[in-house]
């Protein structure tokens, strides 16, 4: 949990500090505020972070100065259990 919200913090201030705007930026924010609430109370269900990394990479995913965060997220994800296709 405690990798988990370490890196979505991380990734909300590199967004936050991202000066571009792009289509997607209000999505990635909100998933990512979201998913900090999820961890935050506990509800951590696999399913349910999966479907959130999934939306803020497709939000952010062609953003290359965010791609470092994402993988933070995704690889503390990833501690939670393997993907189904795994």
């Amino acid at each position: 949990m405690t990798e988990l919200r370490s890196a979505v913090s991380r990734l909300r201030r590199r967004l936050a500090a991202y000066p571009a705007e792009f289509s997607d930026r209000s999505i990635a924010e909100e998933e990512l505020a979201a998913l900090d609430a999820l961890v935050a109370d506990g509800g951590a269900e696999v399913p349910r972070l999966r479907r959130s990394l999934l939306l803020i990479a497709g939000a952010i995913g062609s953003v290359s100065a965010l791609g470092p965060g994402l993988r933070e997220v995704r690889d503390a994800v990833e501690l939670f259990g393997p993907s189904p296709r795994d």
